[in-house]
């Protein structure tokens, strides 16, 4: 892989790279407006299948991917490429399952597990990042419209990634007894770690069962990946294959019921659904319609 006209082994690699992981931006960037990064529009599913086959393919057997959707640095997934109003259990399942079964190390971050998502407050004063303040003073000096001002910064600010973390339904969402630097997320009451903990069917248990998943097979650490299905405007799908053994991820990114094909290469391989962000039987057809932001990883025997 070449980057800016130099070599990535130059960077990364286990033998001779400066770095033997690395994190690239590219699919973070996506929803990314045309006037840059405070503003916001729809994203392209194609362009992320093109994106993570790229990291995927071009660092196998030199260096390895670090794999995130969020950090201390971007909005909620969930409020990004999910649906947080309508569907937001299944979204931030089907999220979860699309990146940690990649290859390269996970990085979940705070919040992330429960499904936390963006916060909406009223004020600009309820804001703490400087760099708010800062694009707020330059957009009023230019005379633009504050309503889309604020739209922006709700959507965009890192402070979205910052409020605190959502323990429980006590006063501040147990985060804390005292006052918080910043405003917990209103939402606090619907979605913290304790009520999710008691759920089996939560976000939060549903990424405990992915972990296991990935630790009891190193197909799902190791294995090749390969995209599949990649001209589907709605499904994005891979596989991981190691040493025999081979696993299917299917993820359905809009709230419509798109038709999942399997490829013809992958059938009669012996499908066992592993885990699915929906009740599934064990066993499925090869055509059926998906619901809406779903996630299905099947177990295939291709020998």
């Amino acid at each position: 892989m070449v980057f800016f006209g130099i070599h990535i082994v130059i960077w990364i690699g286990e033998e001779n790279g400066a770095f033997n992981m690395i994190f690239q931006f590219e699919h973070v960037n996506l929803d990314f407006g045309p006037d840059g990064r405070w503003d916001f529009g729809p994203w392209n599913l194609a362009k992320l299948k093109q994106i993570m086959k790229k990291w995927q393919t071009g660092l196998e057997g030199i260096g390895w991917n670090a794999l995130y959707l969020e950090n201390h640095d971007q909005p909620r997934s969930v409020s990004r490429f999910g649906d947080p109003k309508n569907y937001p259990k299944a979204s931030a399942k089907m999220l979860a399952t699309f990146f940690m079964l990649m290859q390269g190390t996970p990085f979940i971050y705070q919040g992330q597990e429960i499904g936390m998502t963006n916060v909406v407050f009223n004020k600009l004063s309820e804001y703490r990042d400087v760099e708010i303040y800062n694009y707020y003073r330059e957009r009023l000096m230019d005379g633009k419209d504050v309503e889309d001002t604020m739209r922006r910064i709700s959507y965009r600010a890192r402070d979205n990634a910052r409020t605190p973390m959502q323990w429980n339904d006590s006063v501040s969402g147990g985060f804390t007894e005292g006052i918080p630097w910043i405003g917990v997320n209103p939402n606090y009451h619907n979605i913290n770690v304790e009520q999710q903990a008691a759920d089996p069917d939560s976000i939060l248990n549903y990424y405990k069962e992915l972990i296991k998943l990935r630790k009891a097979n190193e197909a799902l650490i190791y294995g090749k990946y390969d995209g599949w299905l990649e001209e589907h405007p709605e499904i994005f799908a891979y596989t991981r294959t190691f040493e025999g053994r081979m696993f299917l991820i299917v993820l359905n990114f809009y709230p419509n019921h798109p038709e999942l094909e399997i490829p013809l290469e992958l059938r009669g391989c012996g499908c066992r659904v592993s885990i699915s962000n929906y009740s599934r039987p064990e066993q499925l057809n090869d055509k059926f319609k998906m619901e809406p932001y779903e996630a299905i990883v099947y177990e295939l025997n291709p020998s």
